[in-house]
């Protein structure tokens, strides 16, 4: 590592400049008991007594968005966020850093193999996350493990991905909260162009009551994928 600075907008989002000359992302590591595990093969530099943990936009969405011109980062140190479709915890592990010990990350994973893998290898390190296997679709199934949140980052492939994070805020999302939802228009309908979907999934969210304040096409690392970024 050459050097380390902050995001200009983002709150605890860092570019560090590695050996070769190249800007990368990164996190910085909250949990000294995190340290030195590696979660999907991303790399770890350290820097004094701190750990950063570069952040891969090929693995990760949220990265990928950041990248390609995202306007409005919601995400802040001491909120409580609801992440819909957490899976091993590669994107939420990135979120559990940047809310840090005084926010909570609450993963909802329907798949039993996959949210061992949450478990053992990324939860069981962070005090912040609170891994909770559960169908996004039905909310109600899980309404007392999950408070009230800042919130919601969804990433499901399912075909109706903007109303399940709707009926999601309706029980959990705090007023003048923000969502973020990644859209998969493949699992909505390999027939009809991507840019369609994204109108109709920002339709049904701005007809649940949500303000759309941004959408970000996430090629070339994810095809036919967008990010809506709104707030209610």
């Amino acid at each position: 590592m050459t050097s380390i600075e902050s995001h200009t907008h983002f709150s605890e989002v860092y570019w560090i400049e590695i050996e070769n000359g190249t800007r990368r992302l990164a996190t910085k590591s909250s949990f000294k008991e995190s340290f030195g595990r590696s979660i999907y093969g991303e790399r770890i530099l350290q820097y004094g007594l701190e750990e950063y943990r570069l952040w891969n936009p090929f693995r990760s969405k949220l990265a990928a968005v950041i990248l390609n011109g995202l306007k409005v980062f919601p995400l802040k140190p001491g909120h409580k966020v609801l992440y819909l479709g957490a899976a091993s915890g590669t994107t939420a592990s990135h979120i559990s850093d940047i809310v840090g010990k005084k926010g909570h990350l609450f993963c909802i994973e329907v798949s039993p193999r996959v949210i061992r893998s949450l478990i053992s290898n990324v939860s069981v390190y962070r005090a912040n996350m609170s891994p909770i296997m559960a169908d996004g679709r039905i909310p109600e199934d899980y309404i007392s493990l999950v408070e009230k949140v800042d919130g919601i980052y969804c990433d499901i492939a399912q075909p109706q991905q903007a109303r399940i994070l709707a009926d999601n805020a309706d029980l959990f999302l705090k007023i003048g909260g923000w969502s973020m939802l990644a859209v998969k228009a493949r699992s909505i309908d390999v027939t009809k162009n991507s840019s369609i979907i994204y109108e109709q999934e920002k339709e049904t969210l701005m007809n649940r009551g949500f303000h759309i304040e941004d959408l970000v096409e996430l090629e070339p690392f994810d095809k036919a994928h967008a990010m809506i970024m709104a707030h209610k």
